[in-house]
């Protein structure tokens, strides 16, 4: 199942780019023509706005996989032993 949904927006990914309709296009900056809809960026404040969010996902993003795959806690006093512990004294 997860194999057909998988392929199925595979397929589906290229087309999202010519989904915007002629007079969107017209609006958009060349940046970002074919791709959005609707009016575009007011002023040269909507790219650093932009930027600005994008950095802050990616700072975030970083840190959030970082500790997901390295937590770096080996204490063995550290708070999540208290939660991983099973009542006989063997960790989950």
């Amino acid at each position: 199942m997860k194999k057909r949904i998988y392929t199925l927006l595979s397929l589906m990914l290229p087309t999202l780019t010519g989904l915007a309709c002629p007079v969107c296009e017209r609006q958009q900056p060349k940046l970002f023509q074919g791709i959005t809809h609707g009016a575009g960026p007011a002023s040269d404040w909507d790219y650093l706005i932009i930027a600005i969010m994008v950095a802050i996902v990616v700072f975030t993003l970083y840190f959030s996989v970082k500790m997901l795959v390295r937590p770096g806690e080996n204490k063995p006093n550290h708070i999540k032993h208290t939660i991983l512990t099973l009542e006989d004294g063997s960790e989950k």
